[in-house]
C-alpha cells in the first residue's frame, strides 16, 4: 500500500495518507500573539485546507487530539470548535493541558480522517 506525504518538511509532513486514512501533524496557529479563540480558528482553517488537499473534509474526521497550554482556555477553544464541527459527526476527541513547543502557542490540534 502506498504512502503519500503532503507539505513535506525537514522534520515532518503536515499530512500523511496511507490506505483510506489521512493523518495530520499537530497543527498550530500562525499568530502566536493571538488569544485561544483566534488560534483555534486559524488552526481549524488550516485543518480544512489540509483535509481538502488530501481529498477529504471535516465530516470524515475520526479522531482529534487537542492540547491546551492552559486548560483555562477550554471554553474559549470549544466555542470555536463547536461552531466548526458538523452536528452529529463529532469525532472521538481528547483534550488535555500540556506544555507546548513554544510558550506563546496556546492551542495545538491533530486529527485523523477517513478519505
Amino acid at each position: 500500500m502506498s504512502i503519500k506525504r503532503l507539505e513535506v518538511g525537514k522534520r515532518l509532513s503536515q499530512a500523511v495518507i496511507h490506505g483510506d486514512t489521512v493523518y495530520l501533524a499537530g497543527i498550530v496557529a500562525d499568530d502566536f500573539e493571538a488569544d485561544a479563540k483566534t488560534q483555534t480558528a486559524q488552526i481549524l482553517d488550516k485543518i480544512d485546507r489540509l483535509l481538502a488537499s488530501a481529498a477529504t473534509n471535516k465530516r470524515k474526521i475520526l479522531t482529534a487530539t487537542v492540547w491546551l497550554a492552559d486548560i483555562g482556555d477550554y471554553d474559549a477553544m470549544n466555542s470555536i470548535w463547536d461552531a466548526w464541527v458538523p452536528t452529529g459527526e463529532t469525532p472521538a476527541r481528547a483534550c488535555v493541558e500540556a506544555r507546548l513547543a513554544q510558550p506563546k502557542i496556546r492551542v495545538e490540534i491533530r486529527v485523523t480522517a477517513a478519505l
